[in-house]
């Protein structure tokens, strides 16, 4: 494992400053990471400060930073569909604190992963490592189609859902309002739209999901659809850790999330 030493940066987004954190290493391949939400570049549980020192120890410098208005950054807050000066930027910025770079791979969870899809070739990005992709819009509260149906599939495809059902403990009317949401619910255009940018950009994609998280549930069932199959055809299949936890906030989890990008930074290494 190599050391590594963190930097606290100003980068200049079109005359906004924006804060960032360089995790330096030896490492000739670079993960810029790319937060969802209003997340700051710290992320959920500290997830991105402490994955970016874990990777910089095993010689992968590190990019983090925050994108305007949110935590450190000046400016208005803009949408993660807006963000592609951002990450430009950054990646700019990356490159010039680390000359030595060869390839810069992206990094990026729920709507941040969605945001490098279209945003990361015009950033000069040399692959893409997705968690839980934002796939499927969603009103607020109202899990996706997909992993509605993959809870009502495992209970009625298990005897102890049936057991329930029979003996009135599941609701039949809970059980038909569920179905009925499912039916009803007009389609999102937002995987294709992502299909679309990944596959005219050809970069290489490594996904990284969490099994039983809804929004992975639903990036996972639009993965296998036709928009995406020349994607799954000249990349390996997700790779899954098993938690419920969207920010892998699980014990054993930021373990299992940190081999999981090794594993495809060895993959990326392999391709430079």
């Amino acid at each position: 494992m190599g050391r590594h030493m963190r930097r606290l940066l100003s980068v200049d987004c079109d005359g906004v400053a924006l804060g960032a954190s360089l995790e330096g290493a030896a490492g000739t391949i670079g993960l810029l990471m790319v937060t969802g939400g209003t997340q700051t570049r710290i992320g959920s549980h500290r997830m991105y400060e402490r994955l970016a020192k874990r990777l910089a120890e095993a010689n992968y410098p590190c990019f983090r930073f925050d994108r305007r208005g949110v935590g450190d950054s000046e400016g208005d807050e803009s949408d993660w569909r807006d963000s592609g000066t951002d990450i430009g930027a950054a990646a700019a910025a990356f490159r010039r604190e680390c000359p030595e770079l060869r390839q810069l791979i992206g990094f990026g969870l729920c709507d941040g992963a969605s945001a490098l899809a279209l945003h990361g070739a015009a950033a000069g990005l040399g692959g893409l490592i997705l968690l839980n992709p934002w796939l499927v819009e969603a009103q607020a509260g109202i899990p996706a189609a997909a992993a509605v149906r993959l809870h009502y599939r495992q209970r009625l495809t298990s005897l102890a859902g049936w057991k329930k059902l029979l003996s009135g403990s599941m609701s039949y009317r809970k059980l038909l309002s569920g179905l009925r949401s499912i039916a009803s619910r007009r389609p999102s255009t937002l995987a294709e739209e992502v299909a679309a940018a990944l596959d005219g950009s050809g970069l290489p994609v490594a996904l990284i999901l969490a099994a039983r998280d809804g929004t992975a549930i639903a990036a996972e069932a639009e993965w296998s659809k036709p928009a995406w199959r020349r994607i799954r055809a000249a990349n390996p299949p997700p790779q899954r850790v098993d938690s419920d936890s969207h920010t892998f906030a699980r014990p054993g989890d930021e373990e299992a999330l940190a081999h999981a990008c090794l594993n495809a930074l060895e993959r990326f290494s392999g391709r430079g």
